[in-house]
């Protein structure tokens, strides 16, 4: 795969395509697909929002290097950052952000340690999975920043996205 596929690759939300079991009930029965799920890495730092699917596997570039330590005390100067669970589904008129569930996670790249809180990351991913708006936690510079990347990434999903997600992110 050259770098061009691999970007592009990079730079799109999954769509669920299809019943991943077909229906049969047999084997892989009652798992969970995350084909419609995407991550987006929200930075106030440098004040940007940009998909990372990596951050699917706790492999974004932000997570890389670092050692989770079992306490946030335990990170000494950390920046935080958000990752943020989007689901798109398919709705009659075409495809939309069905659930959007933000979870914090604070790094300090320079001593090399890192927390995040797993069950938060589980039951968020969870929750954006049924469709659920969980972002009331995040402080509004991100939820602008986040906002913005989702509108203007593709304005056709946000366009037929809940009026609950526009205005938990501030667009009434």
């Amino acid at each position: 795969m050259n770098s061009k596929q691999s970007s592009n690759k990079k730079n799109r939300f999954t769509i669920i395509k299809d019943d991943s079991v077909d229906g049969h009930g047999g084997y892989g029965a009652g798992s969970i697909s995350l084909e419609n799920m995407s991550s987006v890495i929200v930075d106030p730092n440098e004040e940007k929002a940009y998909l990372d699917m990596d951050a699917m596997h706790a492999r974004s570039e932000i997570e890389r290097r670092v050692k989770y330590m079992p306490n946030r005390e335990d990170v000494p100067n950390p920046k935080k950052y958000w990752i943020v669970w989007v689901t798109v589904e398919q709705g009659e008129e075409g495809p939309y952000y069905a659930g959007v569930a933000g979870c914090e996670l604070l790094v300090d790249k320079p001593n090399k340690r890192a927390y995040k809180s797993m069950p938060e990351h589980v039951k968020n991913m969870e929750a954006s999975l049924k469709g659920k708006i969980v972002v009331e936690h995040m402080d509004d510079l991100s939820k602008k920043l986040l906002g913005d990347y989702l509108a203007t990434f593709n304005e056709g999903f946000w366009e037929r996205s809940s009026e609950e997600l526009k205005k938990n992110l501030g667009y009434e």
